[in-house]
């Protein structure tokens, strides 16, 4: 029960303060979702800082990557919202917007991924 509840708090506070990035950041009308892509980004990284912690010495307790990799990162980030703005990108016929942004959020993503692995190995 207390896994569980560390997941809600963790994913609680991702997507809250996911809602106050996308709302400051994301285009009033169709355009490159900025806040979206921001925090995907953003959240990528810091899973990349939690997985390098957890590889380098082991001093990150199986709650601590609950709450902080599975709960606020998974409520952080946003593959739902992804999905949608490019099926937006799609349906209005914006195949250049589609094709940034989604090639744009896979390889910063996955950059930022081992980014975060690498920094913390190293630093």
């Amino acid at each position: 029960m207390k896994q569980l509840l560390l997941v809600f708090l963790g994913g609680g506070a991702g997507s809250a303060l996911r809602y106050l990035i996308s709302k400051y950041l994301n285009p009033v009308h169709m355009g490159i979702p900025y806040g979206t892509l921001a925090v995907n980004i953003l959240g990528s990284l810091l899973v990349g800082l939690v997985i390098g912690l957890a590889l380098k010495t082991n001093p990150i307790s199986q709650n601590t990557m609950l709450l902080l990799a599975t709960g606020f990162c998974g409520g952080f980030t946003t593959f739902s919202a992804f999905a949608y703005e490019n099926q937006v990108f799609l349906r209005s016929g914006d195949f250049t917007s589609f094709a940034f942004y989604t090639l744009g959020t896979l390889v910063l993503g996955l950059a930022a991924v081992f980014f975060g692995i690498w920094v913390v190995r190293y630093f």
